[in-house]
């Protein structure tokens, strides 16, 4: 039987993850998933593909969502009231515009030194409707493209025996960034054929395979590019049309409600029959 081992809501987009062991799942996710993101002067996300320093910059946020914390090595801690009624700007997720809501200097301020550019912070209005494309659409907030990005720790095992095998060092589960992580499974990507799934009280509806860019290279506990891998790896077997580099699944939520660590996974449909135990 599969069960959740690992659940991390990534409350600003790019920025550390803060594991959970119980959550709600929201329409648009892990609650505060990806409610925040750093945006350059010209209102752009930042991602760690060029600002692999974001991995070190630790988000703490109260339950309800009203008062952010940001903390980094070396540069303190800065703490706000969120702001969900002012005014809206303009900002864009890569080449897809939507609206954010400042939060303010002080906040500002911090990133731009902690990143050496100038930074803001913004936050998912309350009336944010987004489709995410899909095989099952949903909906989310700042993230890439889904609601939910899930990856079993069999897939991370046989990720890591073939780099092993090729003289390298074991890689953290934390490279990929997903929101659930599954135990329990002994097949690497099995999520691949998942259609529909039930955890606990909630249910998943397979979006789509996750093409990985650059992000998996970069080391999570020091914010620096590391090299070739996991990519180069993953690219000698696992190729998906056009090209891209597979790693995991996004799914949307199509039932909401509580998640936690040791909720049992249930595979209402498959892609194909059913897959042997």
């Amino acid at each position: 039987m599969a069960t959740v081992v690992e659940l991390t809501s990534y409350p600003v987009k790019g920025c550390a993850g803060v594991p959970v062991s119980e959550t709600l799942l929201t329409e648009a996710g892990l609650r505060h998933d990806r409610s925040f993101m750093v945006i350059g002067e010209d209102g752009a996300c930042r991602t760690q593909r060029r600002d692999p320093r974001l991995a070190v910059i630790r988000p703490a946020i109260d339950t309800d969502g009203e008062r952010l914390t940001l903390s980094a090595p070396g540069e303190g801690e800065v703490a706000i009231d969120v702001d969900t009624t002012s005014a809206r700007r303009e900002v864009k997720v890569f080449d897809n515009p939507y609206l954010g809501i400042d939060q303010g200097e002080d906040v500002a301020r911090w990133l731009s030194r902690t990143l050496g550019a100038p930074s803001r912070l913004v936050r998912v209005p309350p009336e944010h409707h987004r489709v995410t494309e899909g095989w099952i659409p949903g909906t989310c907030g700042y993230a890439d493209s889904g609601a939910v990005h899930l990856v079993s720790r069999a897939s991370l095992d046989g990720l890591n025996q073939r780099i092993a095998e090729a003289g390298g060092v074991a890689l953290p589960m934390s490279r990929f960034r997903p929101g659930i992580v599954l135990g329990g499974w002994h097949e690497p990507h099995r999520e691949d054929r998942v259609r529909r799934i039930a955890i606990g009280g909630v249910e998943l509806g397979f979006a789509k395979h996750t093409a990985r860019c650059a992000v998996p290279t970069v080391d999570q506990s020091r914010g620096v590019k590391t090299g070739p891998e996991p990519l180069r790896t993953l690219a000698g077997y696992r190729r998906g049309p056009g090209g891209a580099t597979l790693f995991g699944c996004q799914f949307s939520v199509t039932r909401t409600g509580k998640l936690a660590v040791g909720d049992e996974v249930s595979v209402i449909e498959w892609d194909g029959p059913p897959p042997g135990e």
